[in-house]
This record gives structure tokens, C-alpha cells and sequence, in this order.
């Protein structure tokens, strides 16, 4: 059987035709802010090494309170290639968020949420949330002491929400404290709930892409307009940030392997200065900035609702921004949004520096 025939019975039974003709139609603008084009590769790469990674990983890991510490250790130091498996898994997770916030802070700047594209932009950032979701989960899940103690204090920043906050506490403790039954419960999240969420607001989030194709910035507008195809031409260059990315990640782990520290002794006191993960400083910095009390209201309850409704208003830009529906430039969202970006950093910072 030749090439010939073999692509024959593949176009009669799937809609390759079709599939190529969307590619060659396909354009991409080109500008000065382009390279922010990027990012949305970026990200999906990432997600598939995580993917990957993370079937390497669930073959030897053990998810129960006496074997998840030891199952980690023998895959660092008994599987071939274990470590650094482990470390490009760990890696890619903190990339793959760094390329969101930045995925998300430029696509509000450049106005790419503007009218077709309200829900390609709430689906970008249910992404965002989702995979903030699975950070935290996979965060205990080697049942180290950092990991053990930095999950208690988040899951105690959740339970400062107002009304429902102690009942989502115990809800992801499985009980009052962090437990074999939380390390149940954060690996069915980890590997079951969060990826399949994943993996239908992604298909979502691409499709509308496909459907709506990539936005110009309003900067733009009134100048000539530039494209160059997809396909080939930015699919090859998408492919050449990914191998350099995978240079990348490789050269983070073999320098910066993730270590694996001391196992998890619930019976410990907590050790001074823990705190989570660096991608929610910014909310454990900010709530350290509310006082005990706010006339009848708890400080972190206070707090607490305004990030919310802060993520709620980021949420729904695309209605807000009435002049973004219409084509003008919108200076104050703008402003909005370099303070937001502005304050992450700054909170984040202050919260790795102290």
C-alpha cells in the first residue's frame, strides 16, 4: 500500500480535507505586539508536559499517608531518569502558571476580550483558575513537611471566606486537620476532577479561538493591517519556542532539580516562616494587610470578599468595558489593569523576600 492509497482511506474517514483548508485559511496579525501571540502555544505546550510527566510519575507514586513520601523518594533515586522527570514535572507547573498570568495580564491590555471574544476571555481565565487549582492540589502530594504545612495554611486562608469557608475547609482536609483522607482527596482532584475540567474548557477555550481567530490590539486599529498564515508559517515558529522551551525546562532541572526534603511529621509544630506557594503570595500577603477588625467584620473576611469581587469584576471586563465593545480605546481599564498587574508583582515579591 503507497502514500497514495494510505491518504485516501484516511480522507474517507476523517475530515482531513476540512481540517487542512481551516489551517490554510487561517491568519495570524502581525505588529509590534505579536510575540504575545505566542503565549497561548506556550501554555498548551506546558499543559502536555504536565500531562506527560504525569503519567511517568502516577506509575510508581502511591497516594496513601506511610507510602506517598517513600514512592517519591524511590522514583528520585531508584528510577532511571526519575529525578529529572520529577523536576521537569515541577518546572513546567510554575512555568505553565507564569505563562498564564502573563497569557491573561496582556490579552486584557491589548483589549483582546472585545466583542465576539466576552467568552474566549472567561474561558482563559477558568484556565487559570483550574490549573491554580491543580498547583495546590499536586503541592502535598509528595507528603513532604513543606508541602504538608504550606497545604494548612492554605486550606486555613480558605476557610477566612465568610459563611462558607469552614465548610470548604473541611471539605478539602476530608476533617479538621490535614490527613491521609486530604492526600485522598487532593490526588482524586489532582489526577480525576481538575484535569477533566481542564480538558473540556479547553476544548472550549480552542474552539472559540478557531471560531473568532486572534484579535488586533486597539493600538492598532488605525494602522495598516499585517497577517502572516498560520500554516505553516507560525505553526513553525510555535514549534521553535517549544524546543527552546524544552531546553529550557531540561537545563531548569538538571541545574535546579526539585529536592524532596524531609517527610511529612503531623505531630510537629509548625515550622517559622511557611507559607504557599509563590503563585498565592499575593493573596496571603494582602490579607496580612487587614487589620483584626473593620467596624463589626472580621479583617480576613473583609479581605477575602474583595478579592473575590476584584476576580469577579476581572471576570466579566468584557461587559464593563463599553467602549472596548465599540472600538475605542479604553484609558482607564488600562490603568486598571497595569495597577492590578503592578500590585500581584509587588505582593509577590514582598512575599518571597521576607
Amino acid at each position: 500500500m503507497n502514500m497514495t492509497k494510505i491518504k485516501e482511506f484516511l480522507a474517507s474517514r476523517f475530515p482531513l480535507k476540512e481540517a487542512h483548508d481551516i489551517l490554510k485559511k487561517k491568519e495570524v496579525p502581525v505588529h509590534r505586539f505579536s510575540p504575545f501571540y505566542y503565549l497561548g502555544g506556550i501554555c498548551l505546550y506546558l499543559l502536555m508536559v504536565q500531562v506527560v510527566t504525569g503519567i511517568l510519575l502516577l506509575i510508581y507514586y502511591r497516594p496513601t499517608e506511610d507510602q506517598a513520601y517513600a514512592s517519591v523518594k524511590f522514583i528520585m533515586t531508584k528510577v532511571s531518569f526519575g529525578w529529572l522527570v520529577r523536576s521537569i514535572h515541577a518546572w513546567s507547573a510554575n512555568l505553565l502558571i507564569v505563562a498564564l498570568f502573563i497569557h491573561l495580564f496582556s490579552t486584557f491590555l491589548m483589549k483582546a476580550y472585545r466583542p465576539p471574544r466576552e467568552f474566549t476571555w472567561m474561558t482563559g481565565a477558568m484556565l487559570l483558575l483550574i490549573c491554580l487549582g491543580l498547583g495546590f492540589t499536586g503541592y502535598l502530594l509528595p507528603w513532604n513537611e513543606l508541602s504538608y504545612f504550606a497545604t494548612k495554611v492554605g486550606t486555613e486562608i480558605i476557610a477566612a471566606t465568610p459563611i462558607v469557608g469552614e465548610s470548604l475547609k473541611e471539605f478539602l482536609r476530608g476533617g479538621g486537620n490535614v490527613t491521609d483522607v486530604t492526600l485522598t482527596r487532593f490526588f482524586a482532584l489532582h489526577i480525576w476532577v481538575l484535569p477533566l475540567a481542564l480538558a473540556a474548557i479547553a476544548g472550549l477555550h480552542l474552539l472559540l479561538v478557531q471560531k473568532h481567530g486572534i484579535s488586533r490590539p486597539l493600538s492598532e486599529a488605525n494602522k495598516p493591517k499585517r497577517s502572516m498564515p498560520f500554516y505553516p508559517h507560525f505553526l513553525l515558529h510555535d514549534l521553535n519556542v517549544w524546543l527552546l522551551f524544552l531546553a529550557f525546562l531540561v537545563a531548569l532541572s538538571f541545574y535546579f532539580p526539585t529536592h524532596l526534603g524531609e517527610p511529612a511529621d503531623p505531630l510537629s509544630p509548625t515550622p517559622i516562616g511557611i507559607k504557599p506557594e509563590w503563585y498565592f503570595l499575593f493573596a496571603f500577603q494582602l490579607l496580612k494587610l487587614f487589620p483584626g477588625h473593620i467596624f463589626w467584620f472580621e479583617g480576613e473576611h473583609v479581605g477575602i470578599i474583595g478579592m473575590g469581587i476584584v476576580g469577579l469584576l476581572i471576570f466579566l471586563i468584557p461587559f464593563l468595558d463599553k467602549k472596548s465593545a465599540i472600538g475605542e480605546r479604553s484609558t482607564v481599564f488600562t490603568i486598571i489593569g497595569w495597577v492590578l498587574i503592578a500590585a500581584f508583582a509587588a505582593l509577590t515579591v514582598w512575599g518571597l523576600w521576607i
